[in-house]
């Protein structure tokens, strides 16, 4: 067993217990990214500072079950972190070429991690997905909700990073030969 923000106690096996873990894992990625890239290009770590304290706060969200009074708590989740990721990724793409066909995870390191990153928070998208499917209730949290569309959209911008990231440092993406 183990304690929720909101007090309640419950198995490890839980799936708010697995989403939880998962985002931490994630969290755990971005701050490995962040390290690697921290001396050269500045603004990013920024940015992945910023989403990492994002997640802190779903992460709050995750833990405190729907009925809780510690939701009085928490703030609100908004639709504007969202919005910031989509615009990032429209920022990104501009300097980038053209993606023709599948790439490769990898290229130089940063990349690497970026990639990573992506695969985790798929991973977490899914958990919470599990997780809006367990609870009782017969209308989604909007908070979940929002959490899931942040999540779909931080792993696109995960992966626009990681080529990046590789354009930074002049590694060419990997593409995929069949």
């Amino acid at each position: 067993m183990t304690g929720l923000f909101s007090g309640e106690r419950v198995p490890k096996s839980d799936h708010r217990i697995a989403a939880l873990g998962d985002l931490d894992e994630l969290n755990s990625f971005l701050g490995a990214l962040a390290a690697a890239l921290s001396l050269d290009h500045p603004s990013l770590v920024q940015e992945i500072q910023h989403i990492q304290s994002q997640l802190f706060q779903m992460g709050a969200w995750l833990a405190t079950t729907p009925d809780s009074s510690s939701l009085d708590l928490l703030e609100e989740l908004t639709s504007e972190p969202t919005r910031a990721l989509e615009s990032a990724i429209l920022a990104m793409e501009k300097e980038l070429p053209e993606l023709k066909g599948f790439i490769l995870p990898g290229g130089h390191l940063t990349a690497a991690w970026a990639h990573l990153a992506r695969t985790v928070c798929r991973r977490t998208e899914r958990k919470v997905v599990r997780l809006l499917a367990q609870t009782d209730e017969t209308k989604p949290s909007e908070q979940l909700m929002t959490i899931l569309a942040y999540l779909n959209r931080l792993s696109d911008y995960l992966f626009v990073l990681a080529r990046t990231c590789n354009r930074l440092v002049k590694a060419p993406d990997v593409l995929w030969k069949r």
